[in-house]
């Protein structure tokens, strides 16, 4: 008796995890094939393959490829605000946090790659899926708000320059950094130098914190 009422309890749990399971393998999958092959190239059968699942899950859980792909887009630009986010940046002195953000930015662009090829290929589309996400703007809007208080904070004690709009602040740092690992490549030929490797890296990675820095200083 006990023995059936254990496995009558178990099964319920095995139900309501397999479909979460399955879902997140789909969205590996897609995350991967997406950033390889692009909306275009990519193919409901191979992510269905990668995740070892029916190609009608993506169907049910998504709609269709295009409800699939918003849903990667939305993944990976919420994953990376809430990185930014769990910094806790607006609980060091400003001119510090500052300094903190533009290495974890660069940072997080180096070890996320996948996030440069989803978003160029995004662009690709004139951002016609991302517009339609709900959830996108609310998610960098919270991040906006924490890096507006720290330069005004900045502004009143004196460590930051007065008058920096949050926005093109925001736009500038990100650009620093999605410029160089966007083009890569093809900068590593321009100037025959290995631009991917980890000395080059480091080399960029400070240039890019201390221009940022010149940039809020007074004076």
């Amino acid at each position: 008796m006990n023995k059936n009422h254990k496995a009558t309890s178990e099964k319920p749990l095995t139900r309501k995890r397999d479909p979460e399971a399955r879902r997140r393998r789909l969205e590996d999958a897609a995350r991967e094939e997406f950033s390889a092959r692009g909306l275009e190239g990519a193919r409901v059968d191979e992510i269905a393959r990668r995740a070892g699942v029916n190609k009608q899950l993506v169907y049910h859980y998504f709609g269709n490829k295009d409800g699939l792909y918003l849903r990667i887009l939305e993944q990976t630009y919420e994953a990376m605000v809430k990185a930014k986010v769990s910094l806790q940046l607006q609980d060091i002195p400003p001119f510090e946090a500052i300094e903190k953000l533009v290495g974890f930015t660069f940072d997080y662009i180096a070890d996320h790659r996948d996030f440069i090829a989803l978003i160029n290929d995004e662009n690709i589309h004139k951002g016609r899926h991302i517009r339609k996400s709900q959830h996108v703007h609310p998610t960098h809007s919270e991040m906006m708000r924490i890096l507006d208080d720290i330069l005004r904070a900045g502004e009143k004690d004196g460590s930051i320059r007065e008058g920096i709009d949050t926005i093109q602040f925001y736009i500038t740092l990100s650009g620093m950094c999605y410029f160089y690992f966007a083009n890569i490549h093809t900068l590593s030929v321009v100037f025959g130098r290995d631009l991917a490797s980890a000395e080059a890296l480091a080399v960029r990675r400070t240039h890019i914190i201390d221009t940022v820095l010149a940039s809020i200083r007074p004076g």
